[in-house]
């Protein structure tokens, strides 16, 4: 299975693919972030999204999607930027017939720290050990959208599907 985990936002869009055997550890495939430029008017910005998502869909194939929720911000500038930056990557998903699968920022920090308030550290950490890698995926809009999928990797073993969306 491959998953395709996604921390989204306008300015700076985390994406990381997995691949998960039936047996043996968890693959990075690919990570990064699609970074669009401060100032650029917004319909350019998630066109830009949609394009990048199409591309990487297009190159690694993933079986699904994994996002954060939105969840309540204080600052509602962000989170209304957030909210259009996830409605391209649902956009995205539909396109190409993927199932969505969502978790809160709480209960992925919980499935891979143990802590539903982890820091950023301490994410990128349990990420590098979690895939047996040598540094942190960088920076961490990347490696938050990799825990993305592999916090999907455990509930999806345990055949929990409770977390699947459809629009």
């Amino acid at each position: 299975m491959r998953i395709l985990g996604v921390d989204p936002g306008t300015g700076i869009c985390g994406f990381g693919v997995i691949s998960v055997p039936k047996k043996g550890p968890t693959i990075l495939l690919d990570s990064g972030v699609i970074a669009t430029p401060p100032h650029t008017p917004l319909p350019e910005r998630l066109l830009d999204i949609f394009n990048s998502l199409n591309d990487i869909i297009r190159e690694d194939k993933p079986d699904c999607i994994s996002i954060e929720k939105l969840f309540f911000m204080q600052n509602i500038t962000t989170g209304i930027s957030v909210a259009e930056a996830r409605g391209v990557v649902l956009l995205v998903a539909a396109k190409h017939d993927l199932p969505i699968f969502e978790y809160s920022p709480n209960e992925i920090k919980k499935a891979m720290t143990g802590y539903g308030h982890a820091d950023k550290k301490q994410m990128q950490e349990m990420v590098r050990l979690h895939l047996k890698l040598d540094d942190i995926i960088k920076p961490d809009d990347a490696s938050d959208a990799v825990a993305a999928a592999i916090v999907h990797s455990m509930f999806s073993r345990n055949g929990d599907i409770e977390h699947e969306t459809r629009y």
